[in-house]
């Protein structure tokens, strides 16, 4: 079931943590992750949208996983992905690599399927990306 866009979205995670990582190391990658979603998005569709949006990720996902179901009333409320981080921390490593990656292929294709995959593109390419080693560009001119 690998698909290129889940391979897509899954590799910047795994680009964020070694082979061995712990369920917190991935819990803390997927939290800097959805950081980044934040960054991106909530200046286009607001705070309640990004809410809404996870949400319904959670929904969607908690299907596939029973672990997140069994939490899911208690992270619907939440309005912050805290209580999502928490949970998979508590996860085997194996488990949290693909609860992680369930949840953030999950809500790119909510987002696609809201505003298009091009401008979800667009929108969350730095997210996907994968993070640069090097220092930033200067911008140079004057």
């Amino acid at each position: 079931m690998a698909s290129q866009e889940g391979r897509r979205i899954s590799a910047p995670l795994a680009l964020r943590v070694d082979d061995d990582a712990s369920a917190a190391q991935i819990s803390d990658a997927m939290n800097s992750m959805w950081n980044e979603i934040d960054d991106a998005l909530t200046p286009v569709i607001g705070a309640r949208g990004l809410v809404a949006l996870y949400r319904r990720t959670l929904h969607l996902t908690a299907a596939a996983y029973p672990g997140l179901a069994s939490g899911a009333d208690g992270l619907l409320a939440a309005v912050e992905p805290v209580q999502l981080r928490a949970l998979v921390a508590r996860q085997s490593s194996e488990q949290a690599a693909k609860l992680a990656s369930a949840f953030l292929l999950e809500f790119n294709g909510l987002v696609g399927s809201l505003i298009g995959p091009s401008l979800t593109g667009r929108l969350l390419r730095a997210v996907w990306l994968p993070p640069s080693s090097g220092p930033s560009a200067q911008d140079i001119t004057p």
